[in-house]
C-alpha cells in the first residue's frame, strides 16, 4: 500500500450532480478525513461556495477553490500549486478534485502520475463520472442531443459527456429516479460500449456508499490511454466485435482501407451517420488533402480536425527521420502511412449499410487519377489544412 494521498478525481456534465455527491461524501465519510479541490467556471466559485455552506469542514482548510478556468488547461500551475500547498498545511486521508462540468479528467490524471512534486505526494485512486441519466441517453436518441448550459467554443457537451465517460473507474447513473428501469438498462449497456471495464452505480440525489468511490484502487496510470472503447476497437486489426450485440444489440467494427475518401462524399456520409451510432472516432484519409484527418462522433455532433501531415507527404529527408524515429510506423510502399482506420460504435445499427456507404465515398479508380493520391488540392475539400484546425459537420 502507497503511502502518497489518494486522489479521486470527479467529472460530469454541468448539472449532473457532482456538487450534490461531494457533499453527500463529506456528511458520511466516518472517520475519513476528506480534502476537496473544487473548480468551476467563473469569477466567483460557486460550486466551492455551496460545499463549504453544506459541509462541516474547516472553511479555511477544508475546500479549497480553483476559479475562472478549466483545472484540464489553463489552470494547471494553480491546481499543482493548490495540491502541494494542501499536503503541506494538512493532514487528510484522501483528497477529492471535482472538475467543472467543461473539464476532462484526463489531463487532471495526468499531473498526478506524470514525475513532479504533486505525484510524489499524491496517487490517482479512481476516475468518478456522474451523468444526469436522461441527459445522457437524450445525447444518443436522435433529440438533438443535451440541452447546452455551458460554453466552451463551439464544442457540444456531449463530446465532452462522452470523452468524460471513456476514461472514467466508476461511473454514477444519477438522477435514475426521472427513467425507467428499461432506460436504465440502456444506460448501463452505453456506458459498457464506451467504456468497457467501468463499474455503473444507479443512484438518485448523487446517494452512494463512500466506500465504492473512495480508497478504491482502481485506477491504472498505464491504461488511461487505452480505456476507452473505439481506441480498443482501432487497435484490434483482427477481432471487430466487442461488443455481446446478439445480448445487448451493442456492436462495434472499423473500417480499413489503402484509398482515400472523396471529400465531398466522406463529409456527406459523416453528417448522415444513423441515431443508433454512438461514438465513431479514427483517421481519415481525404483525397487531395496532405493532412491526417481524425474525427470524433458523439450522438448528434461530428467534428473533423487536421492533425498534422501524413509523414509520406514530407521532403525525402524529413520523411526518412520520422521513419528512423518511429520503427513500429506501418508503412505501405506506395502509399507509405496513409490509411483510413474508422471505428463505429452503436446500438441496433446497420453494419452492411455502414459499411456500403463508406465504400461509396472512397474514390473511384478515375476520381484517384485525376485527383491524385494526396499530392493535389481539391477546391471543393471540406476539411481544413492547418494543423489544430477544427471543422464541425454536424452539431445538435
Amino acid at each position: 500500500m502507497s503511502d502518497r494521498i489518494p486522489v479521486t478525481i470527479l467529472s460530469g456534465g454541468l448539472g449532473a450532480g457532482k456538487t450534490t455527491l461531494l457533499n453527500h461524501l463529506l456528511r458520511t465519510a466516518d472517520d475519513r478525513e476528506i480534502a476537496v479541490l473544487v473548480n468551476d467556471m467563473g469569477a466567483v466559485n460557486v460550486d466551492a461556495e455551496l460545499i463549504a455552506d453544506g459541509s462541516e469542514l474547516d472553511p479555511d482548510g477544508g475546500v479549497t477553490e480553483l476559479s475562472n478556468g478549466c483545472i484540464c488547461c489553463e489552470l494547471q500551475d494553480d491546481l499543482e500549486t493548490a495540491v502541494v500547498r494542501l499536503a503541506r498545511e494538512r493532514s487528510f486521508d484522501v483528497l477529492v478534485v471535482e472538475s467543472s462540468g467543461i473539464s476532462e479528467p484526463a489531463p487532471v490524471a495526468r499531473l498526478f502520475t506524470t514525475e513532479s512534486r504533486v505525484a510524489a505526494r499524491y496517487r490517482v485512486d479512481a476516475l468518478v463520472t456522474v451523468l444526469d441519466t436522461r441527459q445522457f441517453l437524450d445525447a444518443f436518441a436522435g433529440s438533438g442531443g443535451p440541452e447546452r448550459r455551458g460554453t466552451e467554443g463551439d464544442r457540444p457537451l456531449s463530446d465532452l459527456l462522452v470523452e468524460q465517460v471513456e476514461v472514467s473507474n466508476v461511473v454514477l447513473l444519477n438522477k435514475a429516479d426521472r427513467c425507467t428501469s428499461d432506460e436504465l438498462d440502456d444506460a448501463e449497456e452505453l456506458v459498457g460500449t464506451l467504456q468497457p471495464d467501468a463499474e455503473t452505480i444507479r443512484t438518485e440525489f448523487s446517494v452512494v456508499d463512500p466506500d465504492r468511490l473512495l480508497e478504491v484502487e482502481l485506477f491504472d496510470a498505464s491504461a488511461i490511454d487505452g480505456l476507452a472503447g473505439w481506441k480498443r476497437a482501432l487497435e484490434d486489426e483482427h477481432h471487430d466485435h466487442r461488443h455481446p450485440d446478439e445480448v445487448y444489440g451493442v456492436s462495434s467494427f472499423t473500417f480499413r482501407r489503402r484509398r482515400p475518401f472523396h471529400p465531398d462524399r466522406i463529409a456527406t456520409t459523416l453528417r448522415d451517420l444513423p441515431d443508433g451510432v454512438v461514438r465513431s472516432k479514427g483517421t481519415l484519409w481525404i483525397a487531395g488533402n496532405e493532412f491526417r484527418q481524425s474525427v470524433s462522433q458523439a450522438g448528434p455532433s461530428v467534428r473533423v480536425t487536421a492533425q498534422g501531415p501524413w509523414i509520406a507527404s514530407l521532403p525525402d529527408v524529413e520523411r526518412e527521420m520520422y521513419r528512423s524515429n518511429r520503427p513500429d510506423l506501418e508503412w505501405h510502399d506506395d502509399y507509405g502511412d496513409r490509411r483510413t482506420a474508422f471505428v463505429v460504435i452503436g446500438t441496433d445499427v446497420d453494419e452492411t449499410a455502414i459499411r456500403t456507404a463508406l465504400e461509396d465515398a472512397l474514390v473511384t479508380d478515375t476520381e484517384w487519377e485525376r485527383i491524385g493520391d494526396g499530392r493535389k488540392g481539391e477546391s471543393t475539400d471540406p476539411f481544413s489544412t492547418a494543423a489544430g484546425e477544427t471543422v464541425v459537420l454536424r452539431s445538435p
